[in-house]
């Protein structure tokens, strides 16, 4: 596969304990990888099953419970697992009312992800959800107009980058790919600054696209 800046995205885990207060710092540990793997468009729904998966787990196992967050790429969806040592406090599918206040946890899970189960081991289970990205493959980029267009001016920068005869970004890796990034950033700032432009003001207003995009 020619895969340009390709990204690995090494699964992780977490041990915790199941506790209300324990949700924020996990979800912003997780807002903060989803941006590191490029998925910064998953981070609301991913933190969304992070809290209702736990919040399952303290209601149904225990407060205190020791528990573990782990994330995954699974193909190319975004697989979310939270693991307990109870295999029978299950989570079940049941209809509520849309303005109850409870009983609406896996309703919600059901609601934005792609899929979600339960794998049962002896003396502990593993609650899980995905959901769906726009990659390409697991280590890919994330497809899209801006990413498109951006990849075929690194391909057209790969003589910047100082490649050997015949490699490509893809078979680099995302090192190479990276450094031919900036030396287009660079350059750009260059043609600016050659035209009378303010080379700090075209990166404040780039930046405010990219916010706005996100």
């Amino acid at each position: 596969m020619d895969c340009t800046g390709c990204m690995p995205r090494r699964a992780w885990k977490l041990p915790f304990l199941a506790e209300a207060e324990e949700v924020a710092a996990l979800r912003r540990l997780l807002r903060l990888h989803l941006g590191r793997w490029g998925l910064q468009e998953l981070s609301e729904a991913a933190q969304l099953c992070v809290s209702e998966l736990v919040a399952n787990v303290i209601k149904h196992v225990g407060p205190g419970t020791p528990t573990t967050l782990a994330v995954s790429m699974s193909g190319t969806r975004l697989r979310i697992e939270v693991h307990d040592p109870d295999p029978r406090a299950l989570p079940t599918l049941t209809d509520v009312d849309a303005d109850a206040e409870t009983g609406r946890g896996m309703a919600l899970i059901e609601a934005i992800t792609d899929r979600w189960g339960v794998d049962l081991a002896p003396g502990r289970k593993a609650t899980w959800c995905e959901l769906r990205t726009n990659l390409n493959a697991a280590d890919g980029h994330t497809t899209g107009s801006s990413v498109t267009r951006a990849t075929n001016v690194l391909a057209f920068y790969a003589d910047v980058a100082k490649l050997p005869s015949g490699a490509t970004l893809g078979r680099l890796g995302a090192a190479v790919a990276e450094e031919a990034a900036i030396n287009v950033i660079a350059d750009l700032l260059h043609w600016f600054g050659a035209h009378g432009r303010d080379p700090d003001e075209a990166l404040e207003r780039a930046q405010i696209h990219f916010e706005a995009d996100l």
